[in-house]
């Protein structure tokens, strides 16, 4: 099953990282750090404007509390609109 978003939407890939433990052997759990503000796209929407600006692999930077996060054949995506977009990173 394939995902794609439609009009000026796109889905990113959220890198997903184990619990963290500080030096002196706490546990940090996702929930309590920050969630990144850069991923990889996998989809873009059917917006022309955005296909000319945004393709498949770009990494972009979106704003921190943007898109909505979703769960997807056990990946972790974000959906953002093209608003949502801050830079593409090279």
């Amino acid at each position: 099953m394939k995902i794609r978003p439609v009009e000026d939407h796109l889905a990113v890939k959220l890198s997903t990282t184990e619990n963290e433990k500080t030096v002196g052997g706490i546990i940090i759990p996702d929930t309590a750090k920050e969630k990144p503000q850069i991923a990889e796209v996998i989809a873009v929407g059917n917006d022309e404007d955005l296909q000319k600006i945004i393709k498949v692999g770009d990494k972009v930077l979106f704003g921190k509390y943007a898109g909505t996060e979703i769960e997807f054949e056990g990946e972790k995506l974000l959906i953002l609109a093209k608003s949502d977009l801050l830079a593409i990173v090279e």
